[in-house]
């Protein structure tokens, strides 16, 4: 990976790639770190200590704390990426949409739509933050000297044009940059709490030390050393390690589908007769799954969260005992259902970037055929049910990494802040190693000597 890195900062026009990738980064850092008018500045400490094990908290540790901050970026990529999911599940639904997602003119326009529907939706979400930050007091303002609904409108619209700009850096990630925008986005937000997570462990371990040293605050109440947190400090690191180890073995894992192709005569030179294979990814769908199936079953509490002081909701009845009961973050309720759409999505990622049929006949108009296989519809029956295979081990994978920490945190309350860690660990290594074979190919592609060499 290093030697990768190294060997890509040499190339000119690659470095101005990666410069521009961490310029768009550091930017949105700084937006991250942009107060918005009238939101009082003890909100932090408020929401961490309401909403940190819950789908709230993890919304905020993918924005990168923007949202516990209600900073100009506090939406994050989230709007973004719900406008994606709707739109190619329309693309599939539509037969109008599919078609003009099959041409370069149609599927600019279905990007500029998708803008549209991302805007539409942020302007919703922000509503609703707005609601949650008013209804918590989290709001400074006199009611006597500036109406609710100017205050309302100035700090969706803030929101709104955060959610925007992040749209936007994306896009220039994706045209200029390296990797894929929202990816790299995500990973920004989730490398910048480590720190925060590291203080938590530690805290775990010499509670007396952090509160002092850190936090500025003496507590003769805390232990200078803790032997159970300092364990469970311990198994929690172990346990990261571990899933980093087996996280890059695995999506480094493939299924290679032999091909051979027949010998063939053009001119004097004889071409073909040598045998090949078709490398299928174990993790083909890469973190997109957990992005999709995080933001979809986050839609129900985060509904919920936002207007239940405002709707007069309670957990006792109804809407509120619903959520409760199947959509809080520890229940088992909500990892079933959490692994059931990691399996949905995973298929539905690999049905719209991987075609079986296309395949199939890019190896038959090659001259290549599969061993022991007819070409044709036989060969794309055969990759399918290959790919059928590869995409639900993939999915079990995705779903042990990422509710592993869920499941642990339904017995310990301890590790409740943690909950998250198995998802955003998966993204962090997931949009690394993309990067890394980004990287590669656009070495391959220039020939570079010091990479093939």
């Amino acid at each position: 990976m290093f030697k990768t890195l190294k060997n890509a900062w040499k190339v000119p026009d690659i470095r101005k790639k990666i410069l521009f990738t961490l310029l768009i980064l550091i930017l949105f850092r700084l937006g991250a770190s942009i107060p918005v008018p009238f939101v009082s500045s003890e909100v932090t400490a408020s929401f961490n200590s309401q909403y940190g094990g819950t789908v709230l908290g993890f919304m905020s540790v993918l924005s990168g704390g923007a949202l516990a901050q209600a900073t100009l970026f506090a939406l994050s990529v989230n709007p973004y990426i719900t406008a994606q999911i709707v739109m190619q599940l329309l693309t599939i639904a539509i037969p109008p949409l599919e078609k003009m997602s099959k041409d370069e003119k149609g599927r600019k326009k279905i990007e500029e739509i998708t803008r549209y529907v991302s805007i539409a939706l942020s302007a919703i979400t922000a509503f609703g933050y707005t609601s949650l930050l008013e209804s918590n007091g989290w709001l400074k303002y006199d009611a006597k000297v500036t109406p609710q609904w100017f205050v309302y409108l100035v700090i969706i619209f803030c929101f709104c044009a955060g959610a925007s700009i992040i749209m936007w850096l994306c896009e220039q990630v994706d045209n200029k940059g390296i990797g894929n925008g929202v990816s790299m986005v995500l990973f920004a937000n989730i490398i910048s709490r480590l720190p925060s997570m590291g203080v938590t462990l530690l805290g775990w371990a010499f509670p007396a030390f952090v509160s002092k040293f850190i936090y500025q605050q003496s507590n003769s109440t805390l232990k200078n050393f803790d032997g159970a947190g300092f364990a469970w400090a311990l198994v929690y690191f172990v346990c990261i390690v571990g899933l980093v180890v087996l996280s890059v073995w695995f999506t480094n894992s493939e299924r290679r589908i032999p091909i051979q192709y027949a010998k063939r005569v053009v001119g004097r030179k004889m071409y073909g007769g040598q045998g090949t294979n078709l490398p299928i990814k174990m993790n083909m769908t890469g973190v997109m799954p957990i992005i999709f199936a995080s933001s979809i079953i986050s839609v129900p509490a985060t509904i919920y969260a936002m207007f239940e002081k405002s709707a007069g909701w309670s957990t006792d009845h109804g809407f509120g005992l619903v959520i409760d009961k199947f959509f809080e973050s520890d229940t088992w309720t909500y990892i079933v259902l959490y692994l059931v759409l990691l399996v949905a999505f995973s298929y539905f990622y690999t049905l719209i970037t991987f075609n079986p049929v296309e395949v199939s006949n890019n190896i038959r108009s090659n001259g290549g055929a599969i061993p022991g296989i007819r070409q044709g519809k036989p060969t794309s029956d055969f990759i399918k049910k290959i790919l059928d295979r590869v995409t639900l081990i993939g999915a079990g994978f995705l779903g042990i990494v990422a509710c592993l920490p869920m499941f642990v945190s339904i017995f310990t309350s301890d590790m409740g802040n943690l909950a998250f860690g198995g998802s955003s660990l998966l993204i962090v290594v997931g949009v690394a190693l993309e990067t890394i074979r980004t990287l590669e190919a656009q070495l391959s592609m220039r020939n570079y000597k010091g990479f093939l060499g």
